[in-house]
């Protein structure tokens, strides 16, 4: 019996299982989103054999939850009662009738920040909290190769960068486990290697140090006597990145025969210290600029850029990219509540066959599709608005799709300055640090291979929203507590960075063992450089260390004390009281040597394009409203919360039907206040082939107008500049943003319109098979500016049949990198070219009539010129027009339809008022070039006559909508 029992007891142990797999599958009846998407894209991918796909989310819980509470969690936190079911230690209908079964899981280390949710949410129902492995189950049916199978999940279901792939395997009943770590100091030497040997040292270590910069930190440890340690080489590689020190716009430059010594200090920075405008409250030297909103409070903003991520893991790369750009305005000051997001995004053309995407390349539709959802999770999750952006498509971005993301917060005026003092104690807080970003800022630093996906993937990092929102919480209340003394964010370069960055004027000292970490098993240096996200440094007073980590307790958010600011003026990491580091302030933040670069540029030949023999305007018309950079991104925005919080007064969708494409937006800054904000950018890569500066330019004259044709001010406008550029060692590339920053200098001097915060992202270049391809010259300029009442903002949607349409602004012969060329197949004419003192009127007159009330609505004028701007304030509106192009402003001589259909010269808007204005409007509009064209109709169609009197495009307003809402379905 004793042998029996026994036998039972083992057999018990052998069958009961140490887990519980929840699987949640949809309902009979209901269909799942997500596999109808995964269907289509498995069928573009080439499988045409698959007649459906299934998906069910697995979840793994470990045995420290009774089945009871399995069933439990699986009814109140992981199922839809009403559209979903769900299945513990068994298998969801129609499994066995599966051709493949496709488990899609998290690799370890990787944040899987649905798990730490549900771990959170389990642990505050009073129940034990368990280990928790979540992953996708793809149902496959139909006639499926597996080996096809694999091939096209790779591309369409999976990033193997972050996940693997198991193929008709079960879920397996383990959970990843790192090893232990055990204190080792490594030392590297660097004595007697000469230059080649130290490149590939730089290389090997993923240092992205050049050699001048090697060979100056070989002569300090030798003058030191003694071998740098393997977390000094880190932090100097990070401290001394292209993305922390803007090397390239500050080092000197020879070009075409003059000297250049710092081409960011000498242009962009150069001009707001001109123009000194006393709104300018804190410009360049913080996370974000910051401008006066009213007596009490300031308002900030700040633009980044998460390019080579996003190439890699689209959906990752692009939620943190949002993520840290949100905490670059709670790390400004003392810290600001954010109250919008932007996001402008450049991509390869969604429908670009697959066989041009290049090897080791996502295809750009994934990378669009990636990208938009990380940066749509993360808002969304955070409640802050997502409502003002951009989109431009170029086959030069496959490969390094551009992904801006932007803020915008506020703060009570009184605390935008901030300083840590000695003896103020180091806290960390929000997110634990694991392996994900390990090298993300001198990886930024160099160009992608089809290799970057595989040897580059722990510079990626995983976003969780929800922690950040706990952060933030738990910062602005310690912040009116009057709690700490100085903030920032980890950002590039974790630790390493932040930490860095406050001690420069006092030194540090830390205690890496100290830093929470999210498993075991990270060394010294990958606890300092990780840029794990989620993550503050404050500087607090110690006798406030007791109430600020009550504070942050409170809201369930992670804070330990791991140093203090010593005053000694050195940096000092230990690891369980073992040196790690000991570096002098001096030598890490001002002993980078300077770069010396050449530059060129020489002009692209001028071509002529070819007249059209038989004029077919209204066809180009909708060609145009087609095209990728014109048509609609509804499908896009619609995706984004743009009403949360309450604060949206105009919307990036306006008109009728909610579907005009708004110039900018409005925004409040509290429910119900009427004096609020006005977002807006520009954005021009097309010009930047033919003439950088005249992009430049463009660019800065996009963002103004914007603004301005809803209500903005031209005296109250403060600008952002984010360059994303080439490789600048290439003197053509370097040439080309001197030309840029020129340009952003005259423009602003003239408009009085100072720069507050930039940023540039370089070597955005793809090495392929075949050579390299080059992004586009690509400068984004935001704009933001208060405006004192919102309910007087106007739209671009037309209101009355009746109403006058007047345009503003001179016409000339610019068709140089323009939609209609585009569409055309063709290149050539002058590329547009901004004139700021001429502009200065038609923004006067504007700004006035606006001011006035006389403006019903008012659409700036920018790709597609005149034509698209009337088709879109058209449908928008449902109202036609009725046009006629003969009094149009334009340069003498100018008598080609085309020309003044479609040039998009700069700084021109149309402008709809009421006729019984019209005596005090013409009178107002006489001060600058500006015509009465023709009238809003009710009849739903684009009517425009030609110079020779007889129409030339008469198009239905739904023909337009159509065509402008087709290409992304919206």
């Amino acid at each position: 019996r004793l042998r029996l029992a026994a036998s039972f007891s083992r057999s018990h142990k052998r069958i009961r299982p140490p887990v519980h797999l929840v699987q949640v599958s949809a309902k009979e009846g209901f269909p799942e989103g997500a596999a109808r998407a995964a269907l289509s894209d498995l069928r573009e991918a080439g499988l045409a054999g698959v007649t459906e796909v299934r998906l069910v989310q697995c979840y793994l819980l470990s045995d420290r939850l009774a089945r009871t509470d399995a069933e439990e969690v699986a009814v109140r936190l992981l199922a839809d009662p009403v559209t979903q079911a769900f299945h513990i230690d068994g298998e969801p209908p129609g499994v066995s009738a599966a051709a493949h079964s496709l488990l899609v899981l998290k690799r370890p280390g990787v944040m899987d920040s649905v798990a730490l949710s549900l771990i959170d949410a389990i642990a505050s129902s009073g129940k034990p909290a368990p280990e928790v492995r979540t992953g996708r189950r793809w149902l496959l049916f139909g006639e499926v190769c597996p080996a096809d199978l694999l091939s096209a999940a790779r591309r369409v279901l999976a990033n193997e960068t972050i996940e693997e792939i198991l193929l008709d395997a079960p879920f397996p009943r383990s959970f990843p486990r790192p090893v232990s770590y055990r204190f080792t100091r490594v030392e590297v030497g660097l004595e007697g290697l000469d230059d080649a040997a130290l490149l590939d040292l730089s290389r090997r270590r993923g240092l992205s140090l050049n050699l001048a910069e090697m060979r100056t930190v070989r002569d300090f440890f030798a003058a030191e006597r003694r071998a740098p340690t393997d977390a000094e080489l880190e932090t100097i590689a990070q401290t001394w990145s292209e993305h922390c020190k803007h090397k390239t716009l500050t080092g000197r430059i020879r070009f075409q025969g003059e000297s250049i010594d710092n081409l960011l200090a000498s242009t962009i920075m150069k001009v707001t210290r001109e123009i000194d405008r006393p709104d300018c409250l804190s410009v360049f030297k913080d996370n974000a600029g910051v401008i006066r909103f009213d007596a009490t409070r300031a308002v900030c903003m700040k633009v980044e850029t998460h390019n080579h991520p996003s190439a890699i893991e689209p959906y990752g790369g692009a939620g943190t990219g949002i993520g840290g750009v949100i905490r670059d305005i709670m790390g400004t000051g003392l810290g600001a509540r954010p109250i919008l997001n932007t996001d402008v995004f450049c991509f390869g053309p969604p429908d670009l066959p697959a066989d041009r995407v290049p090897r080791g390349t996502l295809h750009p539709r994934r990378v669009m599709n990636g990208v938009v959802a990380g940066v749509r999770d993360y808002g969304n999750r955070m409640g802050i608005p997502t409502a003002n952006g951009a989109i431009f498509f170029d086959e030069r971005y496959v490969g390094n799709p551009l992904v801006f993301c932007g803020t915008v917060g506020v703060m009570p005026s009184g605390m935008v300055e901030k300083r840590a003092r000695a003896g103020d104690l180091v806290l960390v807080a929000g997110g634990r640090t694991g392996r994900d970003g390990i090298h993300g800022v001198t990886f930024a630093s160099v160009e992608l291979t089809a290799d970057s996906e595989k040897l580059d993937a722990g510079a990626v990092q995983i976003g969780n929203p929800i922690e950040e929102k706990k952060l933030l919480d738990a910062q602005l209340r310690a912040r009116d507590l009057g709690l700490y003394t100085a903030v920032t964010d980890c950002g590039g370069g974790g630790l390493s960075s932040a930490i860095g960055e406050m001690g420069e004027e006092l030194g540090v000292r830390i205690e890496l063992s100290k830093v929470p970490l999210k498993y075991a098993g990270l060394s010294p240096v990958e606890i300092w450089i990780s840029e794990a996200q989620e993550r503050m440094v404050f500087a607090v007073p110690p006798g406030n260390a007791d109430a600020i980590l009550a504070v942050f307790a409170a809201e369930g958010c992670e804070a330990v004390v791991v140093g203090e600011f010593t005053g000694d003026h050195r940096l000092r990491l230990v690891y369980e009281g073992n040196p790690v580091a000991d570096l002098p302030m001096e030598f890490l933040h001002h002993g980078l040597p300077r770069l010396e670069r050449e530059a060129t540029w020489s002009p692209p030949p001028r071509r002529e394009y070819r007249r059209p023999d038989r004029p077919s305007y209204g066809i180009d018309l909708r060609r145009i409203l087609s095209a990728w950079n014109v048509c609609s991104k509804e499908t896009v925005i619609r995706q984004y919360d743009h009403e949360v919080q309450g604060l949206t007064a105009v919307k990036p969708l306006v008109g009728a039907r909610h579907d005009g494409p708004g110039d900018a937006t409005v925004i409040t800054v509290e429910p119900g206040e009427t004096r609020g904000l006005v977002v807006s950018n520009g954005l021009n890569p097309r010009y930047a082939d033919l003439d950088p500066y005249a992009a430049a330019a463009a660019s800065v004259d996009e963002a103004v107008r914007n603004s301005l044709a809803v209500g903005g001010r031209l005296t109250g406008i403060a600008l952002l500049d984010n360059f994303s550029w080439g490789n600048c060692d290439k003197p053509d590339r370097l040439g080309a943003m001197v030309l840029a920053c020129r340009a952003l200098y005259d423009i602003a001097r003239v408009y009085r319109t100072p720069f507050v915060s930039g940023k540039d992202s370089l070597n955005n270049e793809y090495q392929t098979d075949a050579g390299t391809i080059v992004i586009p010259h690509t400068l984004l300029v935001s704009s933001f500016c208060v405006i004192e009442d919102v309910r007087k903002a106007v739209t671009m949607d037309l209101k009355s049949a009746g109403n006058d349409l007047f345009v503003l602004g001179e016409t000339l012969d610019e068709l140089g990198g323009s939609h209609w060329l585009l569409v055309r197949g063709e290149e050539g004419g002058e590329v547009p070219m901004v004139r700021p003192e001429t502009a200065l009127n038609t923004f006067a007159a504007v700004e006035e009539a606006i001011a006035a009330g006389f403006v019903r609505a008012c659409h700036d004028l920018s790709e597609g010129g005149l034509a698209v701007a009337l088709a879109e304030s058209s449908f928008a509106g449902g109202l036609g027009v009725e046009i006629d192009l003969g009094p149009v402003p334009r340069s003498s001589g100018l008598d080609r339809d085309e020309v003044l259909l479609f040039s998009e010269s700069q700084s021109r808007f149309i402008v709809e008022t009421e006729p019984r204005h019209r005596p005090a409007v013409e009178k107002l509009f006489s001060r600058t070039a500006a015509a009465r064209i023709g009238r809003v109709t009710a009849g739903g169609r684009v009517v425009i006559h030609g110079l020779a009197g007889q129409p030339i495009i008469d198009e239905t307003i739904e023909d337009l909508r159509d065509a402008f809402r087709a290409p992304l379905g919206a």
